[in-house]
């Protein structure tokens, strides 16, 4: 792995963090057409990165994070479940889960389809606030058990979150505003305990990698979440749904 790697990397990151695709799923495929080797480096290194992405959370809602108390207790209240499942699943999501593209493209091709049908069926409760301050606790920590669903490669955090607040009747600028947010401890939690775990055995240069695809998927990440924004004015998430198809079947047709 070098620096073109490391950059290339961190601009799959920052695409596709905040969009209803798995970044995570991304990243590893990317590995993959890229012949990288799924090393302990390269599973923390995508653990990593992550963060940089979300950091671009704090800068464009950095009002939100640090003024209101309220949202801030609600999203450590969703922030639980994930909590209590990534500590007692570590070893497993990263020994077997992390570079298993069977289960990424698997989990690509299921969850696409499984968005596609929501969005046909779902009615958007119009009543209902668009405030994320107006999310109850209750609702936060339903949220939070969905986005535990996202330890499984290609399931995609934001989509798992996304269709949790939405089946609980909020709308859809309120759950995707408050994914964006519950992403900061969510990321920040997972980088430290992996660090924590891995960085005494990283060179020199394995750090100067972090920091090029940290700095590069930050950067990148800012402008897919105005992206997002934008689209969900006007757009469902239908052809997220099939975008997620059409690139399982590609990597299905290509292992053959």
């Amino acid at each position: 792995m070098d620096i073109l790697h490391a950059v290339i990397l961190g601009i799959v990151e920052g695409l596709s963090e905040f969009l209803p695709i798995s970044s995570t799923g991304h990243l590893i495929l990317t590995a993959q057409v890229l012949k990288l080797p799924h090393t302990d480096f390269l599973k923390s290194f995508e653990i990593a990165i992550q963060l940089g992405a979300i950091l671009s959370v704090v800068v464009l809602y950095f009002k939100s994070l640090l003024t209101d108390l309220r949202i801030i207790k609600k999203l450590l209240a969703a922030f639980i479940p994930t909590a209590i499942t990534g500590l007692a699943f570590y070893k497993l999501i990263k020994g077997l889960l992390l570079g298993n593209g069977h289960i990424v493209v698997w989990s690509l091709l299921i969850g696409g389809a499984f968005l596609v049908i929501f969005e046909l069926l779902h009615k958007e409760n119009r009543s209902a606030p668009d405030d994320v301050a107006a999310i109850s606790y209750k609702q936060a920590i339903f949220i939070g058990f969905f986005q535990s669903i996202a330890m499984i490669p290609g399931v995609s955090r934001s989509a798992a979150t996304i269709i949790g607040g939405l089946l609980l009747g909020l709308k859809r600028k309120a759950i995707v505003e408050f994914s964006f947010l519950l992403a900061v401890p969510t990321m920040l939690a997972a980088t430290m305990l992996d660090l924590s775990k891995s960085a005494d055995t990283f060179s020199r240069d394995q750090f100067t990698l972090l920091f090029c695809g940290f700095i590069t998927s930050f950067v990148v990440a800012l402008f897919s979440i105005k992206f997002l924004l934008g689209f969900i004015k006007k757009h469902s998430f239908i052809s997220f749904g099939v975008y997620r198809i059409l690139i399982a079947l590609l990597f299905l047709f290509w292992s053959l």
